[in-house]
């Protein structure tokens, strides 16, 4: 069905969920694994720092502990996994990765960390979905869903 997959996380619980369906999806297909983290370059509207060079400190981090936990989950399933730190407008960049590596599909978590993430779907899976020219798998987080629906990748 896949041939590759890429998947974008922002350390978010909405990106844990997504990694953990792409690491099942990857080796339930036998597929190479790509992730992807990227540092906002637009003004965080949402966030107290004011200093440029902190925020992109604590943005560097968090991608570093996200794609972190997307290779110890790879390595825990017996999967390779190749990761990427990338600076820009996540959707942008994200689309920009996935063509890179001509994936077949892209996972992304329903939600990120905007303060907007209750009223919008999220304005980078909105970009994602919108823009991609493959398949876009959307993995709303277990908190949201009900309990008749299929978590058969949870």
């Amino acid at each position: 069905m896949y041939d590759s997959i890429l998947v974008a996380t922002d350390g978010s619980d909405g990106a844990a969920d997504a990694t953990d369906h792409a690491v099942e999806l990857a080796g339930r297909f036998d597929v190479p694994l790509y992730g992807v983290a990227v540092l906002e370059t637009r003004t965080e509207y949402d966030n107290a720092i004011v200093d440029p060079e902190e925020v992109e400190r604590r943005q560097r981090e968090r991608a570093e502990d996200a794609l972190s936990s997307l290779e110890a989950a790879a390595t825990d399933a017996n999967l390779s996994v190749e990761t990427v730190i990338r600076s820009g407008v996540p959707h942008e960049q994200i689309l920009a990765v996935a063509a890179d590596h001509d994936v077949g599909v892209i996972v992304v978590g329903a939600r990120g960390r905007s303060s907007l993430k209750r009223v919008l779907l999220g304005s980078t899976v909105d970009g994602v979905v919108r823009l991609a020219d493959r398949p876009v798998l959307v993995v709303s987080d277990e908190s949201s869903q009900s309990a008749t629906e299929d978590k058969s990748f949870r």
